[in-house]
């Protein structure tokens, strides 16, 4: 493998394991591909308000699924919500008696919780309450990602009568709603242009299907040894699982660091 110019992560169950913290093997791995001169980003469906401190400066931050893509510089891709396709999953929401949170660039509120929304947040460290503002936050601020728990069988009336909406998901007992116009692997074709990079020239590492379009979309996509089974299949590359640092023991073999 030639050496790549940038690579992208996923976080959860692919830098970290799933309510833990970066490991140190990890956390070298990370810094010696920066030393090496490869750029490093992360393509996360966290939320910016949610993205753990891993102690290390990533060239690019790609949130919300890669609705809201940004670096220290510049904001590299904004693709929102339509106010009127969140109203509607609100509605479609309560019809299946789920609560739901909404995500705005700087806060997360939520209109009710349940055991499977509890859950979905507890994984990446957020203990969600419910917001008294909440209706405020749909009518005066962005909305960038809705977050609901449920199973694929509801993906569908989730979404029904929406303009411009879609269901993510990389867990079974929740997904995350975004823009039918993105999906990581639209925003990491945002970011390449933005460095004018070549496809051939990234990598990706990801374990859920919300990063399919990810590693579908750079020249080469790496799926982690716990990755579920349909990444697997797409993937040009498997690697360890994230409990044995496998993303470490895969750059060590591929000489990038």
């Amino acid at each position: 493998m030639s050496k790549p110019k940038i690579i992208f992560f996923d976080i959860d169950g692919t830098l970290i394991e799933k309510k833990k913290s970066i490991t140190p093997k990890m956390l070298e791995t990370l810094h010696a591909l920066q030393d090496n001169g490869i750029m490093i980003c992360i393509a996360s469906g966290r939320p910016p308000v949610q993205l753990p401190k891993l102690g290390v400066d990533f060239d690019a931050y790609l949130t919300f699924n890669g609705s809201y893509c940004y670096n220290d510089q510049d904001i590299v891709f904004d693709n929102p919500l339509r106010q009127g396709d969140v109203l509607q999953i609100i509605q479609n929401a309560q019809k299946i008696n789920r609560p739901l949170a909404v995500a705005t660039k700087t806060r997360i509120a939520a209109n009710g919780v349940d055991e499977d929304l509890k859950e979905y947040f507890a994984i990446g460290g957020t203990d969600l309450k419910v917001a008294p503002d909440f209706d405020v936050v749909v009518d005066q601020d962005t909305v960038y990602q809705i977050m609901v728990g449920c199973r694929e069988k509801d993906y569908d009336g989730l979404v029904a009568n929406t303009q411009n909406a879609k269901v993510t998901a990389w867990w079974d007992r929740a997904a995350d709603i975004i823009p039918a116009t993105g999906s990581k692997g639209v925003a990491i074709e945002k970011v390449l242009d933005y460095y004018q990079i070549p496809v051939s020239e990234a990598i990706a590492f990801g374990d859920g299907g919300n990063d399919i379009e990810m590693l579908k979309t750079v020249g080469h996509g790496v799926a982690m040894g716990n990755a579920t089974d349909d990444v697997k299949e797409i993937a040009d590359d498997i690697c360890g699982s994230v409990q044995d640092d496998g993303i470490f023991t895969y750059c060590k073999k591929h000489n990038l660091i």
